[in-house]
């Protein structure tokens, strides 16, 4: 039993940049035992085994793993999967976008590969989410001494802390400079000794509306107790948070926004991601993430039969 897999370098249209994401795009036949061992053993963030529903038409049933368990949602591997599945001839581009399904966990997800002479170069999903967020944070001499910060780089001007969550709640927390985000760290025991803990949220998102690169308009990174003090994890699972954050602002206007958030630096496997959101005041926010990848490895699985 061969399985072959790809791995891609997702957010990025460089190598040795954004995430690495590797991709089965044939793994019928594959129990969910095997699908855990494969990601424990190639020891990525997320592998995604791709699954084909029908003999007929674009939609796809995707299996997401950790190293230490299945993900019922992940950005990441979305644009991964449809990078590497229009790569490999699996789907195919004839068309300047191509739409397809892919089925997570969650739900169907609605994707649109952008493709120049069958190849593609862009991939688009959209989704619509809600969100609870509450004005309630920690005070700013408990924020700057958990992040080793000065409470004059936290912004209150344009925007403030605050606690957002779509399924998933974040401390998003807005600073002045990109530098004190890429400086910023991690002080676990001034966290346990703040009200943060209180709030249920186990990770941070910082961001800064300033970067030094031009093609995007935010840096941001997380960090919390569960994220080594080296780290510098993938933000996509925190992106829908983030919009729901901006458009909790009065002076963020009704109508449909355009912006692309960093993550990294350019020694540290850069990531952008590309979103829209329509910002219409109601209870579902209508986002889409999008952005490049490029693939970097190809090998084979040998299985005992």
């Amino acid at each position: 039993m061969n399985y072959n897999y790809y791995i891609a370098d997702v957010f990025t249209s460089q190598v040795f940049n954004g995430a690495q994401i590797a991709v089965f795009p044939n793994a019928d036949g594959l129990s969910n035992e095997q699908m855990q061992l494969l990601a424990k053993e190639l020891n990525l963030t997320e592998t995604v085994f791709v699954f084909h529903p029908g003999s007929e038409g674009t939609t796809r049933k995707m299996r997401i793993f950790s190293p230490l368990g299945e993900i019922d949602f992940a950005g990441h591997p979305i644009i991964a999967t449809a990078y590497v599945l229009g790569c490999c001839g699996d789907i195919n581009l004839t068309e300047a976008i191509t739409p397809v399904v892919f089925e997570q966990n969650v739900g169907p997800i609605d994707v649109n590969i952008s493709a120049n002479q069958g190849k593609p170069f862009f991939v688009q999903f959209s989704r619509k989410v809600s969100s609870i967020v509450d004005r309630f944070a920690p005070t700013d001499e408990e924020l700057a001494g958990f992040l080793s910060i000065q409470q004059s780089e936290l912004d209150h001007k344009k925007y403030s802390p605050r606690l957002v969550s779509c399924g998933v709640p974040y401390l998003i927390v807005p600073v002045w400079s990109y530098d004190s985000v890429r400086k910023a760290k991690f002080n676990y025991a001034a966290w346990s000794q703040s009200i943060a803990p209180q709030t249920a949220a186990q990770e941070i998102l910082l961001f800064a509306p300033k970067t030094p690169f031009m093609d995007s308009d935010f840096n941001a990174r997380l960090l919390g107790p569960r994220i080594g003090i080296h780290e510098d994890p993938p933000i996509g699972s925190a992106m829908p948070a983030f919009a729901s954050y901006l458009c909790s602002f009065e002076h963020t206007r009704k109508g449909t926004h355009t912006f692309a958030v960093d993550r990294g630096d350019s020694q540290a496997r850069r990531s952008v991601l590309n979103l829209e959101m329509d910002h219409k005041g109601q209870e579902q926010l209508a986002l889409r993430v999008g952005g490049e990848a490029v693939m970097f490895a190809q090998g084979t699985v040998f299985l005992p039969a």
